[in-house]
């Protein structure tokens, strides 16, 4: 007769109240990459931990220092900027994982010149090229935003041309046909 076998990583009923197999389980969650706490005790409970096992777990990482949320905060900004991504993405990425602000701001906040970063990023999309058209000037401030880059980070990307992109929205500019609209002649 063939016995199922459990599925690789879910806890047994008995080890799923001991602590020190939640331990291990962390550990080898965290041998692969970093967590945040509250990121490994979710994934701990949906391997069928129990809720005690999990916080004992959790609370000897942290005392080992194998897990630090503010140090996940740090990595997850630099690799998340390295990715070309701005500060609101990286913020509410790290505020759905449920870190508190008070570790996110810092992190963010030292990471250094985000105007610079999305210049960079524009750059590498799109070339050094000043954009010749209203179309194209919004097609690139929504590239930026769509990245994480917040208005005064896009209007530093795009030079004196975003200010004058702004203008030509509150003017009336439409912005398909690359000038003023009917309705201001």
């Amino acid at each position: 007769m063939l016995r199922k076998r459990q599925p690789k990583g879910r806890a047994t009923s008995e080890q799923a109240g001991d602590p020190a197999a939640a331990l291990a389980a962390a550990v080898t969650l965290l041998a692969r990459r970093e967590f945040c706490s509250i990121e490994l005790g979710a994934k701990l409970a949906a391997n069928g931990f129990e809720p005690g096992s999990v916080r004992a777990a959790l609370a000897e990482l942290i005392e080992r220092r194998y897990l630090d949320d503010e140090r996940y905060a740090r990595l997850f900004v630099l690799n998340h900027a390295e990715r070309g991504q701005g500060p609101v993405r990286i913020r509410r990425d790290l505020a759905e994982l449920g870190l508190p602000a008070a570790l996110i701001e810092p992190q963010l906040d030292s990471f250094g010149d985000w105007a610079a970063l999305a210049r960079k990023v524009l750059t590498r999309r799109f070339g050094a090229a000043a954009p010749d058209s209203w179309p194209e000037k919004a097609r690139r401030m929504r590239f930026l935003q769509y990245r994480g880059f917040g208005n005064d980070h896009i209007r530093a990307a795009l030079g004196a041309d975003a200010g004058d992109l702004e203008m030509g929205l509150e003017a009336g500019v439409d912005m398909d046909a690359g000038g003023p609209t009917d309705a201001d002649d």
